[in-house]
């Protein structure tokens, strides 16, 4: 599944969490970096193969299930 163009979901990457373009950078990730002080300069220099707006997109992302307003819980 496709989120947008840069946020993909795929069971066989990462157990099914959101991530970065198909690659094995869950967006949970991403966001832990910023929320520990990370700018995205830092972040683009320490993970070569991550773009700008694949950030944004992370960004972008959290904000969209933040609008959530309520979330429904299955059992597995």
């Amino acid at each position: 599944m496709q989120t947008n163009d840069r946020i993909t979901i795929d069971p066989g990457i990462c157990h099914g969490k959101p991530c970065i373009r198909g690659l094995r950078y869950p967006v949970e990730n991403v966001l832990e970096l910023l929320a520990g002080g990370m700018t995205i300069d830092d972040i683009l220099v320490d993970y070569d193969d991550l773009e700008r707006d694949d950030i944004l997109a992370a960004l972008a992302y959290a904000v969209r299930l933040a609008h959530l307003k309520s979330v429904k819980v299955f059992a597995a």
